[in-house]
């Protein structure tokens, strides 16, 4: 059971190149373009691209021309992915490593194990794995995806001698008891 009202739908963003983010978010992380078109924005038009990977969403996340070309700093903390397995979260930092690009940060946070990675324009994406525990946040150390074969008994050893360790099951029963949704 879910709360009622609302479930997060989708995210836009204002970009600077769209057909440079447009290829990244469609070659790499297999999103379709769903629609493009443009509307009138109060410096001009906008050009917008929306994309999908859910064929029950019509757009997940838009591309929105009119980004600043300066900015003191990124707004956008984090753009995030999640991964249906393990295994997938691993071919797709092999795959990012691969198309050389920079600041890949593999960790994990006790509770999910994580891979940042810049897009194109500089948003931080977050593709992540989450895990079968709970552990107390904030948490976020590095982690080697080399060797597949050990990582997740390496993930729940570590996990283990954390603050808050215990079946992500008991930590969703309490969730669910807080937000009024058992």
């Amino acid at each position: 059971m879910t709360r009622p009202g609302f479930r997060f739908s989708h995210f836009g963003m204002f970009v600077n190149d769209i057909p440079k983010l447009e290829d990244f978010y469609v070659r790499l992380l297999d999103f379709t373009v769903t629609d493009r078109g443009q509307l009138p924005g109060p410096h001009g038009p906008m050009d917008l691209v929306f994309l999908s990977r859910d064929p029950d969403e019509h757009h997940q996340l838009v591309l929105i021309s009119g980004r600043p070309k300066e900015l003191a700093f990124n707004p956008i903390n984090q753009v995030s992915l999640k991964a249906d397995s393990l295994a997938t979260l691993c071919a797709m930092y092999r795959m990012l490593i691969a198309e050389r690009l920079p600041d890949i940060a593999p960790v994990t946070h006790g509770n999910a194990v994580s891979v940042y990675v810049p897009d194109p324009e500089g948003n931080r994406l977050e593709l992540y794995f989450d895990l079968p525990w709970y552990v107390s946040q904030p948490m976020r150390v590095p982690v080697d995806l080399d060797d597949e074969a050990t990582l997740m008994q390496r993930l729940e050893a570590h996990a283990r001698t954390l603050p808050g360790f215990r079946p992500r099951s008991e930590w969703r029963a309490e969730m669910a008891r807080r937000m009024g949704v058992e």
